[in-house]
């Protein structure tokens, strides 16, 4: 193919609804031309993903915006995303129950039939939030949750999902409250991918909170019709390798799926590291029912996070992220990803982790490590962060008091003080705890800062939820296309094609 018809043929594949006539020799051709003997079809963004998971939820597109803590996936951020035919989900971790209470309703009001879904983090910390918020859930009629963090199936989530299961006169089984899981191990899946669990089931029978026709339904669906395959990621996570994970999860879908003979399929979605339309590439071609974001959403105006905090997010690189211990899982070791540019949070963080392995009890630290800690991650007495730890708990529940006749548990609770306010700092922009501020990212908000340089949305305040969403799902139009014309032989092998972020008003045309 000569430069002019390759150039011809480029421009062409930037226009995704179009299909592109292609004549012997690769030139190309117009419609209803003799000599015409292939098409490269026209792809729309809309058509990407599982056909069946866009009508379950009504969208336009797959493409959902993950739960990200403490409102940071607010109400606006939902209300956005709902609006241009995606899916959102509000953040609810870490917030009160009432706080939650009130973000629902608002949605509910707002969106009317419009889907949106709230998560639900395991808190196995705290077993009555979860409980709260399950029945919030269900007095609003809150009918998708983002099931998270989660080592087991507990009996809130298995209560939520079998509540208001019914049978169709054709003997279909209509699930009213649908679960989406976040997991990263294949264990764990397959509990997800199963129906719930006897035990817990005849259990929740035996306490009158679900019915005994639900109870028999329930044993013929799983407990999560779609799981969100987490590879490396934001907040809480394995740091798993996506190209790993998400076919190996897609192949136990399929498994499960016969195992139990579901008469549905069951469906992965990807996430983590998903920041520029490459990675949606790589999704797509693994066969991934729908696509989750979180870490670039962050960076957004709608974002809960302070304005300050997301700029930072827009400067960092792909490696200026770090391991972290998580505050609701500290015990357990449980650990999660951090923001590293323009913060001190993640090593002081891991030094706090580090001290409760080595110690029973905060007497046991050494003078001079107490010193640092109080003058320089603290920033108070050790004996200040337990008294208002323990008129916290006092309020908010008063059995970690009883456990922290325990040192060791004492300790910990002091430490998660600092884990848990952290992220507060960051949400709050408080200026004078900059360097302990907790922002969760992954990697992905550095390759898309690398993807946005020099466009419109290199300048954080010009990020909004739904227009980052819709570039990435032409630029995958885009790729997909240009993929195929590549298997044709029709350009190069080692021709990059270089796609940057459309404007709003570019990209509104061609959407």
């Amino acid at each position: 193919m000569n430069s002019l018809s390759l150039n011809n043929l480029l421009t062409a594949i930037y226009d995704p609804l179009e299909p592109i006539f292609i004549r012997s020799g690769g030139e190309l051709a117009a419609p209803g031309d003799p000599d015409v003997i292939g098409v490269i079809p026209p792809i729309a963004p809309g058509n990407f993903g599982s056909k069946a998971f866009r009508k379950e939820f009504d969208l336009r597109f797959a493409y959902v915006g993950g739960a990200m803590v403490a409102g940071i996936s607010s109400v606006e951020m939902v209300e956005s995303f709902a609006q241009n035919g995606l899916l959102g989900i509000f953040g609810a971790s870490g917030l009160r129950p009432d706080a939650v209470e009130e973000a629902v309703s608002r949605l509910r009001a707002s969106l009317g039939a419009k889907q949106f879904g709230s998560c639900l983090i395991h808190t196995p910390h705290d077993p009555a939030w979860e409980e709260k918020v399950t029945d919030i859930y269900l007095e609003k009629g809150v009918t998708l949750i983002e099931a998270s963090a989660f080592l087991q199936i507990s009996p809130d989530l298995v209560r939520y999902r079998v509540t208001g299961l019914t049978e169709t006169p054709e003997g279909d089984i209509v699930c009213r409250n649908r679960v989406m899981a976040k997991v990263s191990r294949l264990e764990l899946a397959r509990r997800f991918f199963a129906p719930p669990p006897e035990k817990i089931l005849n259990s929740l029978l035996e306490k009158g909170r679900i019915t005994r026709r639900e109870a028999e339904l329930a044993r013929h669906v799983p407990v999560a019709q779609d799981l969100t395959a987490e590879a490396d990621s934001g907040g809480h996570t394995d740091f798993r390798p996506a190209l790993s994970l998400w076919p190996s999860m897609i192949q136990l879908a399929d498994d499960s799926t016969r195992k139990h003979d579901y008469y549905q399929p069951l469906r992965v979605g990807a996430a983590g590291g998903l920041g520029t339309p490459y990675a949606f590439l790589a999704a797509q071609d693994v066969g991934c029912s729908y696509f989750v974001t979180g870490s670039i959403n962050q960076s957004c105006v709608e974002s809960g996070l302070s304005a300050p905090a997301r700029a930072l997010l827009a400067k960092a690189s792909q490696t200026d992220v770090s391991p972290a211990p998580a505050a609701d899982m500290f015990e357990l070791g449980a650990r999660i990803q951090v923001l590293k540019y323009g913060t001190l949070f993640g090593a002081r963080a891991q030094r706090l982790a580090e001290l409760y392995r080595l110690h029973g009890s905060l007497e046991e630290i050494p003078a001079s490590e107490r010193e640092t800690l109080e003058k320089k991650i603290f920033l108070k007495p050790l004996e200040t962060i337990w008294e208002e730890t323990e008129a916290f708990f006092r309020a908010r529940d008063p059995s970690q008091l009883k456990k922290a006749e325990n040192p060791k548990h004492r300790m910990a609770l002091v430490f998660r003080w600092y884990l848990g306010q952290a992220s507060r700092w960051a949400i709050q922009g408080l200026a004078e705890r900059q360097t302990d501020w907790c922002v969760f990212t992954g990697p992905s908000v550095g390759a898309f800062n690398e993807w946005a340089q020099g466009s419109h949305y290199e300048d954080p305040a010009n990020r909004r939820v739904s227009e980052l969403a819709l570039n990435l799902l032409y630029g995958l139009s885009v790729l997909k296309r240009f993929s195929l014309a590549r298997d044709l032989g029709l350009v190069p092998d080692d021709l990059p094609l270089t796609f940057k972020p459309l404007p709003p008003e570019e990209l509104v045309e061609l959407i």
